[in-house]
């Protein structure tokens, strides 16, 4: 790929002293790295990274690109917060562009804030002063920002693009009832907004999800561990300057990216799978067995029950439980614990298979991508082109079928690279989340049927999408009613999947029943662990009321009355694809026209 780098003029004395510091730095991340973190050379390389920064200052001009992070939020106050704490610590730790008058001059955040709740909105307000205060300039751009931006559109402006921008309120512009649009109609909201501030090639624009943090997660003798162990600008800024990608995404580690609803499968292989462990010869009162070096492995999306879908090979096995409690404690002891965090599943945790860090040199791990993770995606200003597509349907798995669009269209300049971001779904405390859409709770009943059903059809136009856009779609446009007979013909395979699926969780929710009932057990001979025995029957009663034989989430898939109105969607939005990206593209240039032409002054 061609070098997008400018060139510099330095001093042979400090352009002498950044290469041998450079290469310090490579030797530390070497050692850093070796059979796993080896936490007592982190500060060291953290404060050898600080070392060049102050280098790179005494030389003169930086040419280094700015970062514009974007962090989408609705009504997670703590998740946010916690993902700008991890942002100052980020800049604090590597110092990345250095300061000029108290702020960090090449790192600003743009909180782009779909929240409902008045208090949260207000909230995040004082929260984008506060890290304002504190160094990192942070805007919100709340409902009021985003009504005024929609507001000044004409009326065929907002007609055109509202399969992108989504539908402004009943009864025209007003901030009541403007929040939970959706991740999607959110993020093309915020890049329209992105569009109108001033640009040039030195900036990036870095989308991330609110909760997440700017850390990753590995798993240590001790422990796991998440640590501020990775320079994210830094690296982008060394990524974007060596190459012509337009596009780059990460990943994530921590808890996986997907809904409950494909992964309930391999997570109740892995809840019998404890059960037994527990149940073999078990002492207890004896020490907890749940701490083997083997019970972490790494899998690329290991998670998921449906993994083959994705060019990925299924796991033939359960994967064991780590414990995470500390000091000495028993086996009984684990059992509670493990109890108590199974309700988090059905948010999103997925606590037998946690993703971790794996180290590597990071221009080795540059490589063309199909996927965008929408919570940990970069792009120059010319690819803000890319809005994520079908945004008003709220279905899931819009990253990757952006990604799918954007691959053929630029192909090796969309990439991936080995910088994932920590994820949290749940907040520390409730194993529950602050908000998530297509999730009710109500008592002890969990209800994922929105979610369900959205992860479904966001499958099915996925999977329609790679298709179609292997036969030239969108700037080929499909022969007669080839969008329409894609889409039934992917939906017919993904519903045989799914059903198959179904299948294999009632079968395994009736071995963790049998398991967990089984009166010789000893968790079944004492009332001490009622409550615990409690928490798995509920987890299981939740499974059967999400996944089993009569299941509303599965009647609602399969129900051909259902299907005809989403076909219907489906295929007009697809459709009209083309028209979408075209109204989107102009309004995109309007928008850098006004941002480019000078202020009119008062005469």
């Amino acid at each position: 790929m061609p070098s997008q780098a400018t060139c510099r003029t330095v001093s042979p004395d400090i352009g002498t002293a950044i290469a041998a510091q450079k290469s310090l730095i490579a030797k530390i991340e070497k050692q850093l790295w070796a059979g796993g973190l080896n936490a007592a050379l982190l500060a060291s390389y953290q404060a050898a990274f600080r070392e060049l920064e102050a280098l790179i200052a005494a030389q003169g001009e930086d040419g280094r690109h700015k970062f514009v992070i974007v962090i989408a939020v609705a009504d997670r106050p703590q998740h946010l917060k916690s993902c700008l704490d991890s942002l100052l610590e980020l800049c604090r730790t590597f110092g990345y562009g250095g300061r000029d008058d108290g702020c960090y001059r090449k790192v600003a955040v743009l909180i782009a804030d779909d929240s409902v709740d008045a208090a949260n909105i207000s909230g995040n307000r004082e929260l984008a002063q506060r890290f304002s205060e504190l160094g990192l300039a942070t805007t919100c751009f709340g409902p009021d920002e985003q009504l005024a931006l929609l507001g000044a559109l004409d009326a065929a402006g907002q007609a055109n693009l509202s399969r992108v921008l989504g539908a402004l309120p009943a009864g025209g512009l007003s901030v009541a009832s403007f929040g939970h649009k959706g991740q999607a109609v959110m993020r093309n909201i915020a890049a329209l907004k992105l569009a109108t501030m001033a640009q040039d090639e030195r900036v990036l624009f870095y989308a991330v999800d609110s909760d997440q943090e700017f850390k990753v997660k590995v798993g240590t003798p001790q422990g796991d561990q998440d640590v501020c162990a990775v320079n994210f600008l830094y690296r982008l800024d060394e990524i974007f300057a060596a190459t012509d990608a337009l596009v780059l995404t990460g990943k994530v580690v921590g808890d996986p990216p997907v809904s409950p609803a494909v992964m309930t499968g391999n997570f109740l292989e892995d809840v019998v799978g404890f059960l037994r462990q527990a149940a073999a010869g078990a002492d207890a009162a004896g020490a907890c067995r749940h701490h083997d070096a083997d019970a972490r492995r790494e899998g690329e999306a290991a998670y998921h029950d449906m993994a083959d879908l994705f060019g990925f090979q299924a796991a033939g096995a359960a994967y064991r439980y780590r414990c995470t409690l500390h000091g000495a404690h028993s086996e009984a002891d684990c059992f509670d614990h493990f109890s108590a965090r199974l309700n988090g599943f059905f948010y999103g945790e997925h606590p037998t298979r946690v993703s971790y860090y794996v180290h590597d040199v990071i221009m080795a791990t540059v490589q063309p991508a199909r996927t965008v993770y929408v919570g940990n995606y970069v792009i120059r200003p010319a690819a803000l082109k890319y809005f994520i597509p079908f945004a008003a349907l709220r279905l899931r798995m819009s990253g990757p079928t952006l990604g799918r669009l954007v691959k053929s269209e630029i192909g090796g300049r969309f990439v991936s690279a080995n910088l994932p971001m920590l994820h949290k779904r749940t907040v520390t405390g409730t194993g529950q989340s602050e908000f998530r859409p297509g999730i009710e709770a109500a008592a002890r009943t969990i209800e994922l049927c929105g979610e369900f059903e959205r992860q479904f059809y966001g499958d099915v136009m996925l999977f329609s999408m790679e298709q179609l856009a292997a036969a030239g779609f969108p700037h080929q446009p499909p022969a007669g009613d080839a969008i329409a007979a894609t889409l039934d013909r992917v939906r017919d395979d993904m519903l045989d999947k799914y059903n198959a699926k179904q299948r294999d969780i009632i079968a395994k929710l009736a071995q963790l029943e049998s398991i967990l009932h089984e009166p010789s057990h000893w968790w079944n001979r004492s009332d001490r662990h009622a409550a615990a025995v409690g928490n798995f029957r509920n987890f299981a009663a939740n499974v059967a009321h999400n996944f089993g034989a009569a299941s509303a989430c599965y009647c609602r898939i399969n129900a051909a009355a259902n299907w005809a109105p989403w076909r219907a969607k489906l295929i007009d939005a697809a459709t009209r694809y083309p028209q979408d990206r075209r109204a989107w593209e102009a309004t995109l240039a309007a928008a850098r026209r006004a941002a480019a032409a000078p202020p009119q002054h008062a005469s």
